[in-house]
């Protein structure tokens, strides 16, 4: 089974989320990859901009939209707003918001020495706050949830470019094996979640502990456990049947996210596994370990 299908003859993206988490380099990414780009179209146009896209200008086949605290008062008609045209036929939309944790978004405006929108007068943590409050009804709304907490900005660029602006040929769903460590907390992107902490920790072997999953000395460990391999298989089968339902019903993200204890050798081989196996099943998917480097 493929994971490809060709491109949407229409498609209108719109970016949104936090101050300082992302937006801006985003936007530039799209307009890279070809789309027609407008940052900061008030609300109030959104349906004038798509209606133009899909009907007057036949060359304007893909659009992003930057949407977000600017608004001021506006942004309250956006969900009304985004659902209206979302429900119309013939036009892809994917909302993706961007956000980061309050410890990297106070560090990016510190380097920056940029001006959070909502700072005057409460200072940055609390503009922060209240930026999170009122963008919440457009975080609930998302297609993909992406925490840049960890990206720096060539590595964002890379993940934008490489997973949110397809080409020609596009991937039908964006698939991910997300690798992570209950103790720093469940990855805010998940759309499934599967714990390992029952299979024996390579951690306590000794001659393991520094390694990682994607070792092959843990691995050959994990292997040799004949619970590690019946998971393997039941969740690849699982996946094997969800993933064509999710890609049926027009999901554009999928995120996968396998958590052992501290993020760095169950998760991570069995994130490595099940990916070579989805790949060997002619699905495009991507193994990504958000803990591996942490202690």
């Amino acid at each position: 089974m493929s994971g490809l299908i060709d491109t949407p003859a229409r498609e209108l993206v719109i970016l949104t989320g936090l101050s300082g988490s992302g937006k801006t380099l985003a936007v530039r990414s799209f307009e890279d990859s070809g789309y027609f780009c407008v940052d900061n179209l008030p609300v109030t146009l959104i349906p004038v901009f798509a209606d133009l896209c899909t009907g007057a200008r036949q060359d304007i086949r893909r659009a992003a939209l930057v949407i977000d605290v600017r608004e001021g008062d506006l942004l309250r008609e956006f969900p009304e707003v985004y659902r209206r045209i979302k429900s119309e036929p013939g036009r892809r939309m994917r909302l993706i918001f961007f956000e980061a944790d309050d410890e990297t978004l106070i560090r990016r405006f510190s380097e920056t020495r940029r001006p959070h929108p909502l700072a005057s007068g409460g200072g940055l943590e609390e503009g922060i706050r209240r930026e999170r409050a009122i963008l919440a009804p457009l975080r609930d709304l998302a297609d993909l949830i992406l925490d840049s907490s960890r990206y720096n900005v060539h590595d964002l660029r890379r993940y934008i470019q490489e997973h949110l602006t397809p080409a020609t040929t596009a991937q039908a769903m964006v698939l991910t094996i997300l690798s992570f460590g209950y103790k720093h907390g469940i990855p805010p992107e998940s759309d499934l979640v599967f714990d390992t902490r029952f299979l024996p920790n390579p951690f306590f072997v000794p001659e393991l502990r520094g390694r990682t999953g994607l070792d092959r000395e843990v691995k050959e460990f994990l292997d040799a456990l004949p619970e590690f391999g019946a998971l393997r298989e039941r969740l690849g089968s699982l996946l094997d049947f969800l993933i064509p339902h999710y890609m049926r019903e027009g999901k554009s993200y999928l995120t996968a996210a396998i958590g052992c204890t501290g993020g760095r050798h169950r998760s991570v081989a069995l994130a490595e596994a099940l990916a070579g196996d989805l790949k060997a099943r002619g699905f495009a998917v991507t193994a990504a370990h958000r803990d591996v480097d942490k202690e």
